[in-house]
């Protein structure tokens, strides 16, 4: 069977430049990759060829020769191969990382075991806050469960004063390479050496105390400032204080994450304190100065007269800091009229002559939906 046309496989102008090629061999790669077409037997076949076109339309040299020779160019005693001497297109597949990238999340470089210094593991802490706890900030101690290197060996798992040798099988690497040819080409396949288990050395005597590990499991007790103003769901960063590192690399971060416990008089709106506050019907009426609870202590607020139910009042700079350290919030006060459920023969007689005077409803009387009732009744 004839071979198509390399820039007919990739779907670009024999003009496109290096990046469309690119572009368009990465989006057919992803679409005819084999692992995401496992029920399509072509998938595999249109994937080689796919990637033929681009192992040659990415390579200058190889292109040009492409463009004047066509397919002989690459054929074995062909027009420019001089009996084999041409490229060959299938001599090392350097888009194998791009595949990578797609669908691995790295290319082949990021895959290898590197055997330079690693950073450690970070962890993470749940602590959990009083309500003020979280607005005023707090200091505490916590028990954290980590890795921590070896004080014996101080890392280098031998046992102090005994040899550490390079390791014969990869020389120190800490890596193998194996290369194998496939029909999508050569492959070059990285894993951590196993006779070191990817240290590049090895230990003669390993530490008594960590065991050859370099590291060993303890308790710490970390003491952790809380800056004021955090709020559910906040986290601080401790530098340092996670998980050991490994070859001689630094120590993972500890998380601390923060969850606050709800109050049981005040609600928070970002920097804001919110509480509700009841007071009497005469004190609605009459006007008063009440005491408030704040985050703390007690406050003066004057209710002036008529104030109505859920009427907000502020209480300016008696909220919560900005745990960035821009000022801090207010407290909003909402009032609850209290309707008293129990009166004495006294206080009724009063409220109906109150009522009276203001010509409210009193009993027997008609109210306002029954004076509603007839005047509709009127206009029927």
């Amino acid at each position: 069977m004839a071979k198509r046309d390399y820039y007919e496989v990739l779907g670009v102008a024999k003009d496109a430049p290096e990046q469309e090629i690119k572009k368009a061999y990465r989006r057919l790669a992803r679409q005819y990759h084999p692992d995401v077409n496992k029920d399509d037997p072509e998938a595999e076949a249109k994937f080689k060829e796919i990637g033929e076109a681009y192992k040659v339309l990415s390579n200058a040299d190889a292109r040009a020769q492409y463009d004047r020779f066509g397919h002989a160019a690459f054929e074995r005693g062909g027009a420019a191969g001089g009996g084999g001497g041409g490229a060959d297109p299938f001599g090392g597949f350097e888009g194998f990382d791009d595949i990578f990238d797609m669908f691995f999340g790295g290319g082949g470089g990021t895959r290898r075991r590197s055997n330079g210094p690693r950073q450690g593991a970070d962890l993470r802490y749940d602590m959990e806050l009083e309500f003020e706890e979280a607005a005023f900030g707090v200091e505490t101690e916590i028990e954290v469960p980590r890795t921590e290197k070896c004080d014996h060996c101080h890392g280098n798992q031998a046992e102090p004063g005994t040899p550490i040798k390079e390791c014969p099988e990869c020389g120190g690497s800490g890596e193998v390479r194996q290369t194998r040819q496939t029909a999508f080409g050569r492959f070059v396949n990285v894993a951590p050496c196993h006779r070191c288990r990817g240290e590049g050395k090895i230990v003669q005597t390993p530490c008594r105390e960590c065991h050859g590990a370099g590291v060993v499991r303890k308790e710490r007790t970390i003491k952790v400032k809380i800056p004021a103003g955090v709020a559910d769901g906040h986290r601080v960063r401790l530098t340092g204080e996670g998980e050991a590192g490994e070859r001689g690399g630094p120590p993972g971060d500890l998380y601390v994450f923060i969850s606050v416990r709800p109050h049981e008089f005040f609600q928070r709106d970002g920097n804001h304190v919110i509480c509700e506050v009841p007071i009497s019907f005469t004190q609605a009426a009459l006007g008063d100065e009440i005491e408030v609870p704040t985050l703390q202590g007690t406050a003066k607020l004057k209710v002036p007269e008529g104030t109505q139910g859920g009427t907000r009042f502020r209480l300016k700079g008696h909220g919560i800091p900005d745990v960035r350290g821009f000022g801090r919030g207010d407290q909003y006060v909402l009032t609850r009229v209290v309707t008293p459920t129990r009166l004495s023969t006294k206080q009724r007689d009063i409220l109906r002559e109150f009522a009276r005077a203001g010509g409210d409803n009193v009993e027997g009387e008609k109210g306002f939906i029954d004076r509603v009732k007839e005047a509709l009744k009127g206009h029927s």
